[in-house]
């Protein structure tokens, strides 16, 4: 089968390699398969996680073709995605459920070979099937939902809320969707105009570029001086990360799904001063099925932030491109026969 490895910094080589099943594994047909920041990373080299050479790639679906026994009623044909988050069952954050914080995180793609090839195994119990009419171009979308419903929900967000979201990349926009979902009001915070034109698309009333704009003036006109009960910052820029404290309420609450290159200084007077909760948002918990219906549903548009869907072979020139003009792409997904 046809694999797409890493080599190196920016290097990619298609290889011929062996398929074998697993039989205590779901083997999948890769159809979809989304390009992530993180993989955009990987491939520039900034990436602490992994080792090289590696089959990227953990935004996927396909099609079963083999599948041990199972109580999930999962069969051969079966349309399914992937949650790619492998823990071990037995550390601490494990044994509270917390599995998504697993001491011993194995993700594929990063830790171990991922979805970039036309083949994988997977653990039955990370399989999630699909309605069959599903388009799995969409269902390649449901990974990068889950982080953002995880970060949403970790800042426990209330209907009537106002909750800025930093970052206009896919999680950010997804987040946004979903907070209005929810029926708070997303503001959507990003220096990319490009960007924030397909907030609007995605129907988010505010939307503030911080490099032309006073986002703690107009924050405070939309709440009414109150300033926005909740921040989701979904950049990993260091002005973003501080910029949330001045953007959220006192008794607020902020999640951190952003992962910043650097370490960032923070103003923790104002922490105490406002009391504020402050929690980091990591990969999800349990979020695939509920993710897989909004999708499918349609109460979680996602058309808009789907930028490109290319061809298996066209990876390595898209991630060329995306690494070298990042603002002109959101989710570019590619599919295979």
């Amino acid at each position: 089968m046809k694999a797409l490895f890493l080599e190196d910094t920016k290097v990619f080589k298609m290889k011929d390699i062996p398929m074998i099943k697993d039989q205590n594994k779901v083997t999948i047909k890769v159809k979809t398969m989304g390009i992530c920041g993180s993989d955009i990373s990987a491939y520039k080299g900034v990436l602490p996680l992994g080792t090289l050479p590696r089959v990227l790639g953990h935004e996927i679906a396909g099609e079963i073709v083999s599948v041990p026994e199972n109580t999930k009623g999962l069969k051969v044909g079966d349309k399914v995605a992937v949650e790619p988050y492998q823990y071990c069952g037995e550390c601490y954050p494990c044994s509270i459920g917390r599995t998504n914080s697993c001491e011993n995180m194995r993700v594929i793609g990063v830790h171990e070979n991922g979805g970039y090839m036309e083949y994988i195994n997977h653990d039955l119990h990370l399989v999630h099937k699909v309605p069959s009419d599903m388009s799995l171009i969409n269902a390649a979308m449901i990974e990068p939902l889950t982080i953002s419903m995880q970060a949403v929900d970790r800042a426990i967000v209330k209907k009537g809320e106002y909750v800025v979201i930093t970052g206009a990349g896919t999680i950010g926009l997804l987040a946004a969707v979903y907070v209005k979902y929810l029926g708070a009001t997303p503001i959507v915070v990003d220096p990319a105009i490009k960007r924030l034109e397909i907030a609007k698309k995605l129907g988010i009333e505010y939307v503030f570029d911080p490099v032309k704009e006073d986002v703690v003036e107009e924050i405070s006109k939309i709440t009414n001086k109150k300033m926005a009960e909740v921040v989701v910052e979904a950049s990993g820029a260091v002005p973003a990360v501080r910029s949330a404290i001045d953007y959220v309420s006192y008794t607020g609450r902020i999640s951190l799904v952003g992962y910043p290159k650097t370490e960032v200084l923070l103003p923790t007077f104002l922490i105490t001063k406002k009391e504020l909760d402050i929690r980091g948002a990591r990969n999800c918990v349990k979020k695939f099925p509920e993710a897989i219906q909004l999708i499918y549903e349609g109460k979680i548009k996602i058309e808009p932030i789907i930028t490109n869907v290319i061809d298996f072979e066209e990876m390595p020139e898209y991630f060329q491109k995306i690494s070298e003009n990042p603002n002109d792409y959101l989710k570019v997904i590619a599919q295979m026969d």
